[in-house]
């Protein structure tokens, strides 16, 4: 594909999102779970600790700005503000799929955030892992990590969001194989990620004999990428329809928490994502099993309203995670992860 297809490719995505109905038909099955209140906790609310490290890095709260863009210059403009608010906020962010600058360097200027954001406490890069099939290898990778100074790497898995796109790269067959070669071979950490349709213990199951440092589940119930493709396909193609009927297809994200964390043990990194809209959303997601979330789409929105309205966003999100905290008698991230979580009647 030409580096114009993907860069139009790139700001349709954009456009989309914003503009469209892009809406998992499912949930993501945590609003079915709360945490147990404590109206005696026992502890002042300005004890809260919410500082949590992710891939040896530091932040201020269990939060990461989820992959979204890049690839064109409408997309630099938008990673720049993401990163500055994160930067002020202490938290992490990530990379949209990188695989275009791999192939066309001169795009590294999209992805770049150092510069606007030199404070920024963690950057994950990010490339399709599918990509490893048609001819990206660790060097590339490793070379894309450096030039944005990533600190970690997604390697993100969408086969539903391949199938349904019109140009979608859908040769998955011996793919295990392949992250086990590339990964040893990586300057940075390795993080395995789904695109919004879930990883299920499955293929947890496959990925955790593999030296990867954890796993983002990304689960059903936020935006769906078979349904952000139908809008790209010819209207009346089969495509455009089974995007449709699939946009609700795969494992919720409260299961994809648990079915990971069961099979990958306490040492390794759980990422909760897909349909992230909370602190409540992510506190249940620690206690379910996650160390950290992520959340894209409700970010994408403010920042597209304005620097202000990310700023405000964000802190809101830390300051709710504070009081729930606070109303669970939990004093750091390590014991919001032990709250008990309560089904919802």
């Amino acid at each position: 594909m030409s580096d114009d297809a993907v860069s139009k490719r790139k700001d349709e995505h954009i456009d989309i999102c914003l503009n469209e109905n892009v809406g998992s038909s499912a949930h993501t099955g945590l609003s079915g779970y709360t945490l147990e209140y404590d109206a005696l906790p026992e502890l002042d609310l300005d004890e809260i600790d919410l500082s949590t490290e992710v891939l040896g890095k530091r932040l201020r709260a269990p939060i990461i700005i989820g992959a979204m863009t890049g690839g064109t210059a409408r997309a630099r403009g938008i990673n720049q503000r993401l990163a500055r608010a994160a930067a002020r906020a202490g938290i992490g962010m990530a990379l949209g799929s990188q695989r275009g600058m791999v192939a066309d360097p001169s795009l590294a200027e999209t992805f770049l955030v150092r510069d606007v954001a030199p404070d920024l406490p963690l950057l994950v890069g990010n490339i399709g892992a599918v990509q490893l099939n048609y001819g990206v290898d660790a060097d590339g990778i490793n070379g894309a990590m450096r030039a944005v100074q990533a600190d970690a790497v997604n390697l993100h898995l969408n086969a539903l969001q391949e199938a349904i796109q019109p140009e979608g790269d859908t040769r998955f067959g011996g793919l295990v194989a392949r992250i086990a070669e590339v990964v040893p071979k990586l300057e940075v950490p390795a993080l395995v990620k789904e695109v919004g349709a879930g990883i299920a213990g499955r293929t947890a199951a496959k990925l955790a004999p593999l030296p990867i440092a954890g796993i983002e589940v990304a689960g059903v119930g936020g935006t769906s990428w078979a349904r952000v493709e139908s809008y790209r396909a010819p209207a009346a193609s089969v495509q455009a329809e089974v995007g449709r009927r699939l946009a609700g297809f795969g494992i919720p994200t409260a299961l994809a928490i648990r079915q990971c964390r069961e099979v990958l043990g306490e040492e390794r990194l759980i990422v909760a994502s897909g349909g992230i809209r909370s602190g409540m959303d992510i506190a249940v997601g620690l206690a379910l099993g996650a160390n950290v979330g992520a959340l894209a789409r409700p970010l994408l929105e403010a920042a597209a309203d304005s620097e202000a309205a990310l700023q405000r966003t964000l802190e809101t999100l830390i300051y709710e995670l504070r009081v729930i905290c606070f109303c669970t008698g939990a004093r750091d991230v390590e014991a919001l992860r032990r709250v008990r979580v309560l089904a919802r009647s």
